[in-house]
């Protein structure tokens, strides 16, 4: 299950995520916003995240104009490790690296087509497993604590 969640910057880009992932036929929660209305990122981004880190969603991909914002609420939440991508080698190689769990775009820079690049390098690749990788995400952890 993958969480989604945008503000009225990436809602357009994150139903067209939505329509991307129902025809790859992965399932997903939307945490909002259901509309264009003004509304603000934190509201959204960290129920996402949330549902992330409580084990209820595989996966967070989370959209506001610049994925700026909604990236930083996201990596608030302790055992997030959220990264902003605009394109898909950084998509992998946070998946690879970093073990990412949460993505973060910019609905005003990014749109659908790559998007959809995006989304799917950061769902199908997986963590490289590496013992120096593993080791720097633990140090990482230890600096929540």
């Amino acid at each position: 299950m993958i969480a989604l969640a945008s503000d009225h910057g990436g809602f357009e880009l994150k139903e067209s995520v939505k329509k991307h992932l129902q025809e790859r036929g992965l399932e997903f929660k939307d945490f909002g916003t259901y509309d264009l209305n003004s509304c603000d990122y934190p509201d959204f981004g960290a129920q996402a995240a949330r549902a992330v880190a409580d084990g209820q969603c595989e996966k967070g991909i989370v959209i506001c104009t610049t994925g700026i914002g909604i990236s930083i609420v996201a990596n608030k939440i302790k055992g997030i490790r959220c990264a902003l991508c605009s394109e898909a080698s950084t998509a992998r190689l946070t998946r690879e690296h970093n073990d990412a769990n949460v993505l973060a775009m910019g609905g005003g820079f990014v749109g659908p087509v790559l998007a959809n690049e995006i989304v799917d390098t950061f769902l199908d690749t997986p963590f490289s497993g590496l013992e120096k990788h593993s080791r720097r995400i633990s140090k990482i952890s230890e600096l929540e604590k």
